[in-house]
């Protein structure tokens, strides 16, 4: 019968349907292959292998290896991480609001800028409060354990079901007793626009950090504000902002496009999941002139908005050229309660482009995905007749690279010694100005750098890395005896200056230092209230918006 039903393919089809199905039947039978020998080899290792297998350790293995050769987004959620799949898409788990991280001289976890207005912050838990008992039961020390799961057993104490209390008890630095709080869990929404704020001249400013079920209400409610208070130009700023739902990002979209339009075309393996998505309803403003920020970390769902924007010609894009995903992910419900989310797609931007700048599949020598060179991007055109590229993520029409930084300030603002001065600040200056007008005394930064010297702060230069490199190809080519001398003078000369390089950089490191404090205690609101007094990208995003001429003249062919 299944012999007869496929010479009638052929006959109707011709023989290039025919291949397809022999190719189908046949990618089927070494699917069938592989796995019956998978499971074979386990069975034989389960039986006569000489020590016990652990089947979930080993599975598991198999699994995270397979699943790293395809791309990082596909993803397999254990039945104990589900939640976190939900958390991702939703915004929204129950605690007390307030990340934790690790802290090394404590050997335990300590409480990182608790949120404002949720149940750790109204109770009064500081940043740097170190975790000593849940519900008056002592936590214990990391010790031997792995960071990440001392770490993560932490955080699921605090999370629970929204309307349960439990007590916790902290150590606070430089307090001698114990401080104890009765805490009770609710519903934690991350904001998906933590900031808006009407500016000088009329310009409306936004803040988008992510595309959750909630977002484009969201940002539709922050607009209507700005417009009552008098915004005629708004900045939409997705910089930092790693995507998250696509629907919302086509709904996103449709408060400043027409309805009707289309949005992003789906293509992937199955046919009948493709689909093209066009704005359903009447826009919020299509006329308020607008400028979007983006950076280097602007994916996905973001890349979408600002991609769909610059090719209808809506927006001058202002900043770094973006990540480049143009990826789509499903989510799939797994025996035993397990999940996964995988990539099912490839999206394309009204314009006709995909951003997608790696190519997982054709990986390099090392290993590592390959992006797509700028020589083999296609061409493509705005409504307006401008060209556009694809395969690198959104080129901005007004490219403005950031200001060159060294290495150890990203170092210093990751460093423990700075974390533990910021709660040392944060303990002694119980009054602070409010956010957009703070700066530390020149007293305190004084303190800041003896602190910082007297710590084991330790960070390594471009410089030193360069000598190292070159101290390696030297060595490798026999030149290392003859110039031994002189390299052990520059190494000398180039060691790390703890106290020199954080006045060299004075200016930048004071900036860091205020803004960890207002983060710390003024939350997201002081933490951008801060970030806009200095910001060059917004400053030039209000230069273009304040000038007619130039604004459509970006925007035209």
């Amino acid at each position: 019968m299944i012999k007869r039903f496929f010479l009638f393919i052929a006959f109707l089809f011709g023989v290039g349907a025919q291949i397809t199905l022999q190719a189908q039947e046949s990618d089927n039978f070494k699917t069938t292959k592989a796995l019956d020998i998978f499971n074979a080899l386990y069975e034989e290792l389960e039986l006569n292998y000489v020590d016990t297998l652990d089947a979930e350790k080993v599975t598991g293995d198999a699994i995270r290896y397979m699943l790293n050769r395809l791309d990082p987004y596909t993803e397999f959620y254990k039945a104990s991480r589900t939640d976190e799949l939900k958390t991702l898409t939703t915004g929204k788990y129950a605690g007390i609001g307030s990340p934790i991280r690790y802290h090394k001289g404590s050997d335990r976890c300590v409480f990182d800028g608790p949120y404002m207005g949720m149940p750790a912050q109204a109770a009064g838990v500081r940043t740097g409060d170190i975790i000593m008992k849940i519900n008056d039961k002592y936590v214990g020390v990391c010790g031997k354990q792995a960071k990440a799961d001392y770490s993560s057993k932490i955080s699921n104490q605090l999370r629970g079901e929204a309307g349960t209390s439990f007590t916790l008890t902290v150590k606070r630095p430089m307090h001698e007793k114990l401080l104890r709080f009765r805490l009770k869990r609710q519903v934690i929404k991350q904001p998906s626009v933590p900031f808006a704020r009407l500016l000088p001249n009329h310009v409306g400013y936004v803040v988008m950090t992510g595309y959750r079920d909630d977002t484009t209400h969201d940002l539709r409610q922050a607009i209507e504000q700005l417009k009552a208070k008098g915004a005629q130009r708004l900045v939409l700023d997705l910089r930092g902002n790693g995507g998250g739902l696509m629907n919302e990002a086509v709904q996103v979209v449709n408060l400043f496009i027409p309805k009707g339009k289309k949005v992003l075309e789906v293509r992937g393996k199955d046919p009948e999941q493709n689909a093209i998505f066009k704005t359903k309803q009447a826009p919020l403003d299509d006329d308020i002139p607008m400028v979007v920020l983006v950076n280097y970390s602007t994916a996905s769902a973001a890349e979408i908005t600002s991609g769909t924007l610059q090719d209808y010609d809506r927006a001058v894009v202002v900043g770094q050229r973006t990540y480049g995903k143009g990826l789509v992910q499903s989510q799939r419900e797994l025996p035993y309660n397990t999940m996964l989310k995988l990539t099912t797609a490839k999206y394309y931007i009204p314009s006709g482009r995909c951003v997608q700048a790696y190519d997982f599949k054709n990986r390099g020598a090392d290993g590592q995905p390959k992006h797509l060179p700028d020589s083999l991007c296609k061409v493509f055109k705005t409504s307006n007749g401008r060209l556009v590229k694809d395969g690198g993520g959104i080129t901005p029409d007004v490219v403005m690279e950031p200001d060159s930084l060294p290495d150890m300030l990203e170092e210093l603002a990751l460093s423990e010694q700075f974390f533990d001065y910021t709660v040392k600040y944060l303990n002694t200056h119980h009054e602070l100005a409010p956010a957009d007008s703070f700066h530390i005394s020149d007293v305190d930064f004084q303190d800041f750098l003896s602190f910082m010297e007297k710590s084991s702060f330790t960070y390594h230069t471009q410089t030193k890395r360069m000598l190292d490199y070159l101290k390696k190809w030297a060595d490798y080519e026999g030149y290392s005896d003859s110039i031994q001398t002189e390299m052990t003078a520059l190494a000398t000369k180039l060691a790390p200056n703890v106290a020199g390089d954080l006045r060299r950089w004075q200016k930048e490191v004071r900036e860091l230092l205020e803004y960890a404090i207002v983060s710390s205690r003024y939350g997201h609101e002081g933490a951008y209230a801060y970030k806009i007094r200095n910001d060059k990208e917004l400053q030039l995003s209000t230069e273009i918006l304040l000038d007619k001429e130039r604004y459509h003249k970006l925007l035209r062919k």
